[in-house]
């Protein structure tokens, strides 16, 4: 029996996210997917447009043997081969499942960094990315349930709630936030464990709907590189090369983070920050306003975009918001200020945009909408 809520979904990606177009070559990447049906769905939908659909089933198992035991001239072999076919489409749709979340936590440090430069950076950050109509998701799987905590039944119940939203509403709620951001300068974010400044003047602002992300609901854009300054404490554990990172603390001065420290991995922490010059600046700097997430569940798709939060990204910046830094590194890291984790303001240019989670201004009150 064909479950209509995928139909939807499919119907989403095809046609809100990618726009997919009479001609147009689509590579649908597929990440250990308990079924098949959803692929199905896209590769009916992609031809009924006119579209040319192209597949790729992978087994995170697979991979972590790859990832495990390549040598670097096979890495860099495999990404120019990936590389080649990205740079033959016009769009991408990567669905990623998981019947174990933690696959990757022992593949060595190392061996990750290789996969990074070599294979994800030029294939995702270089071409993917900046060359393609994309979109990216998860599929709900127990493992995902067990991660936010959930029953298989009631995590995929919410699952299709908050993917298949209604994205034209969030894009209206958006719109002034976006005009707000593109005005200001000064930015100021205060917190426990958390006082930042930075300057967010001249640098384009991009409103997330659903057309990149599934789930979506964020507004980004970057810090000026050398413009950060001060701390920041996280309060949303990261799951991010296969380990998980917990209370992260930064200092930054100048740009750079100067001191980096966590719970736990803290050597990783700084290996990871030390993979190149610009892992140690940011790239991207976004506010978080979809209000049916609330809670982190260890993905950074579902977590980046919870209600009431932002994050700051060590590394590389999308071209679309430019502020120069170039990383093979791409780390979203979260830090909620709704009351129950803590709280916090942010200002723009001395004005309170933000005060525990919820928007102040009356122009932006619509992004506070299903916030208790």
């Amino acid at each position: 029996m064909r479950d209509p809520r995928l139909q939807k979904l499919a119907e989403v990606l095809i046609d809100h996210s990618c726009h997919l177009e009479r001609g147009e070559r689509v590579l649908i990447e597929a990440f250990d997917l308990p079924d098949s049906q959803l692929v199905c769905r896209l590769v009916e939908l992609a031809r009924e447009r006119g579209a040319e659909p192209f597949v790729t089933w992978k087994n995170n198992s697979v991979l972590r043997a790859m990832y495990r035991t390549a040598s670097e001239d096979q890495m860099r072999q495999i990404g120019e081969w990936e590389r080649a076919r990205m740079e033959a489409v016009q769009a991408y749709i990567g669905i990623r499942g998981a019947a174990n979340s933690s696959q990757f936590v022992d593949v060595p440090a190392e061996q990750m960094d290789l996969y990074q430069r070599w294979w994800w950076h030029p294939v995702h950050s270089e071409t993917r990315v900046p060359k393609t109509k994309w979109v990216v998701l998860r599929y709900p799987t127990d493992a995902m349930a067990q991660a936010a905590d959930m029953s298989s039944e009631a995590f995929e119940d919410f699952y299709f709630d908050v993917c298949t939203a209604d994205y034209a509403r969030m894009a209206e709620a958006q719109t002034p936030l976006v005009a707000r951001m593109e005005r200001a300068d000064k930015v100021r974010i205060a917190g426990p464990g958390t006082d930042l400044e930075f300057s967010i003047q001249g640098l384009p602002v991009r409103p997330c709907f659903g057309q990149r992300n599934i789930p979506d609901g964020e507004v980004f854009t970057a810090p000026v590189r050398d413009s950060v300054n001060g701390t920041i404490r996280f309060n949303t554990p990261s799951r991010y090369q296969g380990a998980i990172f917990n209370a992260i603390e930064f200092e930054f001065q100048q740009g750079k983070i100067v001191r980096a420290t966590c719970q736990g991995s803290h050597a990783r922490l700084n290996q990871i920050l030390d993979a190149d010059e610009g892992a140690r600046y940011t790239g991207e700097w976004s506010l978080g306003c979809n209000n049916r997430i609330l809670r982190p569940m260890l993905d950074t798709l579902f977590d980046e975009k919870i209600g009431g939060s932002f994050h700051l990204t060590p590394g590389n910046a999308y071209e679309e918001c430019d502020n120069g830094n170039r990383s093979q590194i791409h780390w979203d890291l979260v830090l909620i200020q709704i009351p129950e984790y803590g709280g916090g303001g942010i200002w723009f240019d001395d004005e309170l945009i933000r005060e525990d989670g919820k928007f102040v201004p009356e122009d932006l009150h619509g992004l506070n909408e299903g916030l208790a």
